[in-house]
């Protein structure tokens, strides 16, 4: 069984979309691409690197892929593209039909079913980057094993969101955390059962509390 882990970059507000250009994303209008770059630092390069250095598989949504492949193949490994181009990247679609940068397989049928099945056969990690419309699902799905957050000091408004509106409440568990020169703090969390809530107000009034008419 291996496990499925989301890596993810976030602004404050929770948004996830192209967080490393101006072109990355323009879906839906969003026009702060790149919002990520300024507050990079040399320990964040040791954690991603360490990310990274290790044998992984990527489980990719279309748009994400597309984006990934139109730029690892052409980068140098001291740009880190060795274990992106070396790792198979299993890909989500409803509409490609074939996939230039391999190895790669493209997943048929339920996603979510799918992605179970990926979790039951031997092999490395499965890392999400990116793929926010296909986050939803296996969000939804449970079948997320690990969340692995970079929450930027910046804030956007508006964008596609690693958690939107209708995915089931949960609570999550905080493993390990940094923060970076420059604000961005980087946590792990693990899925931690349904989402208790409860209660600051008082079971009962002090003797001496005011009453109400």
């Amino acid at each position: 069984m291996r496990k499925l882990i989301v890596n993810t970059f976030l602004t404050l507000d929770g948004v996830m979309q192209a967080p490393g250009g101006p072109e990355e994303d323009t879906s839906g209008g969003f026009t702060h691409g790149g919002w990520s770059v300024r507050f990079w630092d040399d320990r964040m390069g040791e954690i991603a690197g360490g990310i990274m250095d290790k044998p992984i598989d990527l489980l990719l949504g279309r748009r994400t892929y597309e984006i990934f492949a139109a730029h690892w193949p052409h980068a140098s490994e001291e740009q880190g593209a060795k274990p992106l181009n070396e790792a198979t990247k299993y890909v989500a679609s409803r509409t490609l039909t074939s996939l230039e940068w391999g190895p790669s397989v493209l997943l048929e049928g339920d996603v979510v079913e799918a992605v179970r099945a990926l979790k039951r056969e031997d092999g490395p990690e499965l890392q999400i980057h990116g793929s926010a419309n296909l986050l939803q699902t296996l969000v939804g799905g449970g079948v997320i094993d690990e969340y692995h957050l970079w929450t930027f000091p910046a804030v956007v408004g508006s964008g596609k969101r690693l958690f939107e509106e209708g995915v089931p409440a949960a609570a999550l568990e905080l493993v390990e955390t940094e923060t970076s020169t420059t604000g961005v703090v980087i946590s792990t969390y693990v899925p931690a059962g349904e989402l208790v809530t409860g209660s600051f107000a008082l079971d009962e009034q002090p003797e001496d509390a005011p009453r109400t008419p």
